[in-house]
């Protein structure tokens, strides 16, 4: 699998804030952040398609507002974003510019990816700017965004593009080596050579460091943006970003995450990694058989409750009478039109209402199952 990640055609490379950044002072560090670019415009230059998804915007503007120290509350982070997104991205185009290399910023929000339109948009930004030889580079819009600041990091955002992109491998550069079976400080930790199913983390201490004080991310994130990735069927390579030019080149170092699923169409990977359930739909024992053992399309006939405010076309949570979840799709009806149609054929609804409602709550075509293979 590390040769795999090492031919990868298209790679999205991760980089936290602390890798390109000053610790505590915040800025960022020219000498690491062109390292790191070096062995980007390598690979690049051997024929791989590079998607950098980098914090460090609020790091990065933490001097020019004179702080010292990451902002405990909210308008004060994304004060700092806002300083520091022009500084970063200028420092990525000034780096890659030494290699002849061009890049884009593509500012994204979880609203971005998690309603439809906007995810189709992304995709298409991103499509054209690596066909055009660029190099995007992606990061939260921390001047918007609310909850990301507060409980994320780019970890998840970068399992989240590698689907986007349709990317071959996932490179997630950390402060850390690797992923080890115990905090690394600890004497006598190992480093984990690979990952090759969920399960064999059980027995590992999923450790948050210190830090500098400067990122939000620690092992757990990166550990479920691991988990999102290799669900898709995409590798995943953890590693030390100061080991960029092994991680980039050969894939020697680090912990590798093997796939533990297949590559679904991008529909399906939408809706089970980013889309945003608007609403739920209640199903009778019938219907979740059907879908369950026929992979059918769920019908009026079997939905028995409805759950939420949403429009035709957003997505939906499909659960049980437990309220056990058993997929997730995109309806063809509103939630204000659903309850007169329960429980009745599509037949009966021909006759009552039209041949326009002689059709699927939700298709199968657009629908996916969370709790069985795809």
């Amino acid at each position: 699998m590390r040769a795999t990640i090492a031919s990868a055609h298209r790679l999205v490379v991760k980089v936290g804030s602390s890798s390109i950044t000053r610790p505590r002072a915040g800025g960022v560090d020219d000498v690491r952040l062109d390292a790191l670019v070096d062995a980007l415009a390598a690979r690049a230059q051997r024929g791989s398609q590079i998607v950098v998804v980098s914090s460090g915007a609020i790091a990065a503007g933490l001097a020019g507002l004179s702080l010292t120290a990451r902002p405990r509350d909210l308008a004060s982070a994304q004060a700092a974003a806002s300083v520091g997104q022009g500084l970063l991205v200028a420092s990525y185009a000034r780096s890659f510019a030494r290699h002849g290399r061009t890049v884009g910023q593509v500012l994204l929000t979880a609203e971005d990816l998690t309603r439809r339109a906007h995810y189709r948009n992304a995709q298409r930004t991103l499509e054209r700017l690596v066909g055009a030889g660029a190099v995007p580079v992606v990061n939260e819009n921390d001047t918007v965004a609310t909850d990301e600041i507060r409980f994320g990091d780019n970890d998840r955002l970068a399992a989240l593009v590698a689907h986007l992109v349709d990317a071959d491998a996932l490179v997630l550069l950390s402060d850390v080596a690797g992923l080890f079976d115990a905090d690394p400080r600890t004497p006598g930790a190992r480093l984990v050579d690979q990952v090759a199913h969920p399960d064999e983390l059980a027995a590992v201490s999923l450790h948050r460091r210190g830090g500098s004080g400067v990122g939000t991310g620690g092992m757990a994130s990166k550990v479920d943006a691991a988990r999102v990735a290799t669900a898709d069927g995409v590798p995943v390579l953890l590693a030390a970003a100061s080991d960029a030019a092994h991680a980039l080149g050969d894939a020697s170092v680090g912990t590798v995450f093997l796939p533990t699923g297949t590559r679904a169409p991008a529909r399906t990977r939408w809706l089970v990694h980013a889309s945003a359930p608007r609403g739920r739909l209640v199903l009778d024992a019938g219907a979740v058989a059907a879908l369950r053992t026929r992979r059918a399309s769920l019908l009026p006939a079997g939905v028995v409750g409805v759950e939420g405010t949403f429009a035709a076309g957003d997505p939906v949570e499909l659960v049980d009478s437990a309220g056990v979840v058993v997929g997730r799709g995109l309806v063809a009806f509103d939630a204000a039109e659903l309850p007169d149609l329960l429980g009745r054929s599509t037949y009966e609804l021909a006759a009552a209402y039209g041949a326009a409602y002689e059709r699927e709550v939700v298709h199968r075509d657009h629908l996916v199952l969370l709790d069985a293979p795809r």
